[in-house]
């Protein structure tokens, strides 16, 4: 099968690197030439173009599944909602965008809830940060244009190899850390990130259907860092004093069990931070 990646990075390099085990041919979009020989390496055929520019936009034909996975690249010059919507709104309207399946990646920013109660799909999304009014809108666009069954991802925290050691540094220096430390944090290891992808893939009778991708237990900010600290041999947790009382959400992934199989190989940080160090 043809498999296309938009977003080929921390999460996408890795479903695509899955993809090619399994014998599919994998496509993926870069916007540098460098890149794109990287890609080539890895057996992956570069895509030359840009979300933001739609006349650079040319897609194979052929594809089975599209994994729409984009973050923002601060020195690219654009803003969050010019490259999450307007990037987006780009894609889809290219004539030559005609995957038969599209997956999503999402956020749990999309939730504005901060007195610590458990979210799901059916919960309210009115967050009040610009980042996460900005991931409702794209999910607005995915569920209301395109015309191909579809869906979306709302990704907890991802950590795994490689995305700790700045948090190593912080704990080391005794670097303030920002944020309730009694407030909630909800996680999830990119390889079950991954394996959420492929178990969309595998069930087709869940298209069009959303779901909250987290591990099985929110863990306090406090608890977290703590743990941390314990795993790299550093001082304790500081964080910064203010009077900051969101407690956050805790996200439920239980929709993503029952309807995906959906089973965490990292089902909390006591499995997951040992397997990323």
């Amino acid at each position: 099968m043809s498999k296309l990646v938009i977003g080929c990075g921390y999460l996408g390099k890795r479903v695509a690197q899955k993809w090619r085990e399994n014998g599919d041919e994998v496509y993926a979009l870069t916007r540098s030439q460098d890149t794109a020989e990287q890609f080539r390496q890895q057996g992956i055929h570069p895509i030359i173009g840009d979300v933001m520019y739609p006349e650079t936009l040319q897609f194979p034909r052929g594809l089975t599944t599209c994994l729409y996975a984009i973050g923002l690249d601060r020195s690219s010059g654009f803003s969050q909602r010019e490259v999450y919507v307007d990037g987006l709104n780009n894609v889809l309207r290219s004539e030559s965008f005609q995957p038969e399946r599209l997956i999503y990646i999402s956020s749990t920013s999309v939730y504005g809830q901060t007195d610590g109660s458990q979210v799901s799909e059916e919960s309210p999304t009115e967050p009040e940060r610009e980042n996460g009014i900005v991931c409702v809108d794209a999910e607005t666009l995915v569920r209301e244009q395109i015309k191909i069954p579809w869906n979306i991802l709302r990704l907890s925290g991802i950590y795994g190899p490689d995305r700790l050691l700045a948090r190593k540094e912080k704990l080391a220096a005794r670097e303030p850390m920002r944020g309730n430390p009694d407030g909630w944090l909800n996680l999830i290891h990119v390889d079950d990130a991954v394996q959420a992808v492929l178990k969309c893939e595998a069930h087709p009778e869940a298209a069009n259907e959303l779901f909250l991708i987290s591990d099985d237990r929110p863990i306090m900010r406090r608890d977290y860092y703590t743990s941390l600290s314990k795993q790299f041999g550093t001082p304790g947790p500081v964080f910064a004093e203010g009077d900051d009382n969101n407690l956050a959400k805790r996200c439920d992934n239980s929709k993503a069990r029952r309807m995906l199989d959906f089973a965490p190989m990292y089902p909390t940080i006591a499995e997951g931070i040992p397997a990323s160090m």
